[in-house]
């Protein structure tokens, strides 16, 4: 009954699509000063949610069921280069926006982490548990 909650599951989502991020992140500041080098990123999470027709679609729990086609909770992780003023040696990279980018992804990470314990709480208050 609880195995699959979709507060979970989108709170599950959220920090993926956090680390995803972040490791793309960190090979852009690892490669700042490679010639060549463009700076990558990842769609929005919000955008990649967006983006699906109806996120919370209702589940095919018997074999009559009307199954639909693809993951809804597939959103699109793939890096894509980020536009940006290249320096002469044809780098993309800039540490200043790295650095903004990756304390947004930190945030982004806490909210699912204070979701995901959110609602175990209520979870645990709902068995009489504290």
């Amino acid at each position: 009954m609880f195995s699959s909650l979709e507060i979970f599951r989108t709170a599950s989502a959220l920090a993926a699509h956090s680390s995803s991020r972040q490791t793309i992140l960190s090979q852009n500041i690892a490669n700042a000063d490679t010639p060549g080098y463009r700076a990558q990123d990842i769609r929005p999470f919000a955008e990649s949610y967006d983006g699906l027709s109806e996120p919370f679609q209702m589940k095919a729990t018997r074999a009559g069921h009307i199954r639909t086609t693809g993951d809804p909770y597939a959103f699109g992780q793939g890096a894509v280069d980020r536009p940006g003023d290249a320096s002469p040696n044809g780098n993309t990279v800039s540490l200043e926006q790295e650095m903004l980018n990756a304390a947004e992804t930190k945030y982004s990470h806490d909210v699912a982490l204070t979701v995901y314990r959110s609602g175990l709480n209520l979870l645990r208050t709902s068995l009489g548990r504290s």
